[in-house]
């Protein structure tokens, strides 16, 4: 009893924990070996976006010494009616192209998601092609499809006596070929989207249906499309975003302008002409952050409010 009382009155050692740097050098090697990743995020992600929102504050055309001016940029973006008006621009595209896409897409997605069709995957590839096709070129040939005087359009049209259209001349169908452009280029693309979705559905629950008397129509509308409504709204929340990022598709078709009047003019376009057209690097920046707050804000509402009634 002696001996365990003389144990118990012992002070228990105390074990010191390493410091930070020996820890980190105790584990060196790891860190080596992942540190060319966060070092090429800092220079090429974490470095523009800290300096850009800097930018934003200051007067630069990028030889001169930075002026700082802090919220003027943002003030002044307020009254540019010509981002509004890129903005107004998106909102339209999407309002014109989004809705036919998506059902589109859908409908093709069923279709060619059945093994009864021969040669599905021929289809499948065909559809998706335009995706992966350089658009410099789509853009100017569909330019070419729509000149008002040669165009293949309007001959086409003019075989059934219907006057030539103004394809992109006209501030009204100049969204239509942007948006017959876009349809063309990226309707593969949100076939995929909903074929992978498809292919998460059960079969049986369709054969039940129309085991119970159920048409194909009625198993297609009651069944599949609200259980496609996640991947749908995914595939619209990419196209709110693809809206106003148009770049390619408007300098190509429109021959390196915005259409007429700026009719097809977005933001994108707008913030680059400020930065390399007007050397306005400032400006630009604020207009960027402005045109991001602005999706981000238009995206958190469709999944808080409207996503939230597809779960």
């Amino acid at each position: 009893m002696a001996e365990l009382a003389t144990i118990r009155q012992q002070p228990i050692a105390q074990t010191t924990q390493p410091s930070l740097w020996h820890r980190m050098w105790k584990a060196r090697w790891p860190y080596l070996f992942v540190a060319p990743f966060y070092i090429s995020f800092s220079i090429f992600a974490l470095f523009p976006v800290a300096f850009s929102i800097y930018l934003s504050l200051t007067e630069w055309n990028g030889l001169a010494p930075i002026k700082f001016v802090g919220l003027n940029n943002y003030s002044l973006l307020l009254k540019d009616q010509l981002f509004w008006q890129s903005i107004i621009n998106g909102l339209t595209l999407f309002v014109m192209y989004v809705p036919i896409m998506v059902v589109l897409a859908l409908v093709l997605a069923v279709i060619l998601n059945s093994k009864r069709i021969r040669a599905y995957r021929v289809f499948r590839a065909l559809i998706f092609l335009p995706y992966i096709t350089n658009m410099v070129a789509a853009g100017f040939t569909f330019q070419l499809m729509l000149n008002q005087q040669q165009g293949l359009f309007n001959t086409l049209l003019g075989m059934v006596g219907i006057a030539p259209v103004p394809w992109l001349q006209d501030t009204f169908w100049a969204k239509v070929s942007l948006c017959l452009l876009i349809l063309w280029a990226y309707l593969g693309y949100h076939m995929i989207i909903m074929l992978a979705g498809l292919q998460t559905i059960p079969g049986e629950l369709t054969e039940a249906a129309e085991i119970d008397g159920a048409s194909r129509v009625q198993a297609f509308l009651y069944i599949t499309v609200p259980l496609m409504r996640p991947t749908i709204f995914f595939s619209v929340v990419l196209s709110t975003i693809g809206s106003f990022d148009l770049f390619t598709e408007v300098n190509s078709l429109f021959g390196g302008t915005s259409g007429p009047i700026n009719t097809a003019l977005t933001p994108i376009i707008h913030i680059f002409n400020q930065a390399f057209g007007a050397n306005r690097l400032g400006y630009a920046s604020a207009a960027a952050y402005v045109y991001f707050a602005f999706v981000f804000v238009l995206t958190l509402f469709q999944v808080r409010y409207v996503g939230r009634q597809q779960t």
